[in-house]
């Protein structure tokens, strides 16, 4: 009994742990392909190497990271195919829980906080936290259909997202362009138009996409 506690315990410090370098991941932190130290995330996180490596496995599993043997574990690097797969999903997830939305839904106010954080990143030309900002308001897109489920399961789709984004050196043409979509989706729900607001998301997914394969397509070509 007091072996299976400690397992259980174990277990799930190894989750926080893997939310957290996965919250790390959707925050730019770490760059596809790089090599994930073993010394500095225990460091930096505050637990032990056993603890790191059965979040590295949960990690592993979502495909975030891989392991070499013989060299450790690395960042993952997105194919065209998982881009492609992303986007899907995006639009499947993010598309229905607007459009069965209320604009008075209480993860409006999350949705204009990310945008006006945005702007405000925007003006010290801090890109990344642009970048971050941006996922936050899908985010909580996401959180309007109301399952705790879900939302987790975005969490992963967006540290997947943001690794397709390393792609791209040129953060200012990724991130910037966006910021007013998300703010022009967003006015455009809380006028009560739902069905306009998910066709400017629509949209938004598409024009994305093409913009991180061509990226992808790019560093592909010798």
């Amino acid at each position: 009994m007091k072996n299976q506690a400690l397992e259980d315990r174990r277990e799930s410090l190894g989750d926080s742990v893997a939310a957290g370098i996965r919250r790390l991941l959707v925050e730019g932190a770490f760059t596809p392909g790089q090599r994930l130290s073993e010394v500095a995330l225990c460091e930096r996180l505050g637990v032990s190497r056993n603890t790191l490596r059965e979040a590295f496995r949960t990690l592993a599993h979502e495909g975030l990271v891989t392991h070499q043997p013989h060299r450790g574990v690395f960042v993952t690097s997105p194919d065209a195919a998982s881009i492609v797969e992303i986007y899907r999903l995006r639009r499947f997830i993010e598309c229905r829980a607007l459009s069965d939305a209320w604009p008075s839904h209480p993860a409006v106010r999350e949705m204009r906080a990310a945008v006006n954080e945005a702007y405000a990143h925007i003006e010290q030309q801090d890109w990344l936290a642009v970048g971050t900002a941006n996922m936050a308001f899908h985010g909580a897109i996401v959180a309007l259909a109301d399952s705790a489920r879900l939302n987790g399961f975005f969490r992963q789709i967006l540290a997947e997202l943001r690794l397709a984004f390393g792609l791209m050196s040129d953060k200012e043409w990724l991130h910037a362009p966006y910021v007013d979509m998300n703010q022009q989706v967003l006015e455009t729900f809380e006028a009560g138009d739902t069905k306009a607001a998910v066709a400017l998301l629509e949209q938004y997914l598409a024009q994305s996409e093409r913009v991180v394969l061509a990226a992808w397509e790019r560093q592909a070509t010798p």
